[in-house]
């Protein structure tokens, strides 16, 4: 599976969210990759509103996770401050990512920062800022 599409208003984002939370069950991890300002948190925040929670959703880059309550639980993970595997295994981040203990679903920013902590994700989501106002999302499964 790979969807492709160029986003250039608010509601459009959260339609892409909702349809895309409907293929989202636990165990699942989904990795989300982007620059900075790309919108990686604007669609975390789409998506934990589908996956039923009414929580304010914010980015963890200082706290690392946020963990939601939704349909099932929700879990947020923003890597941004971490420089490796290492570092992860230093919080015990590595118990998230055994799916056959994970009660819900893991949605992580800046996975690449911690190479070789995730292998067993599900899909990732590509956000590339084209300008201000337009980004273009790639949601594809994971390939190992």
């Amino acid at each position: 599976m790979k969807l492709q599409m160029t986003i250039c208003e608010l509601f459009q984002t959260d339609a892409l969210a909702k349809a895309f939370s409907k293929v989202i069950k636990p165990p699942m991890i989904i990795l989300f990759e982007g620059d900075l300002g790309s919108g990686k948190t604007t669609f975390i925040k789409s998506l934990v509103k589908f996956l039923g929670s009414n929580e304010v959703v914010t980015s963890p880059t200082f706290t690392l996770l946020n963990t939601y309550q939704g349909r099932f639980p929700i879990y947020h993970f923003d890597m941004y401050r971490l420089s490796s595997y290492e570092e992860a295994l230093a919080v015990g981040f590595e118990e998230y990512f055994d799916k056959s203990r994970l009660d819900g679903v893991c949605l992580v920013e800046w996975p690449d920062n911690v190479e070789g902590l995730i292998n067993d994700a599900d899909f990732v989501v590509r956000i590339e800022k084209i300008n201000d106002k337009t980004r273009k999302f790639t949601i594809e499964e994971f390939k190992k």
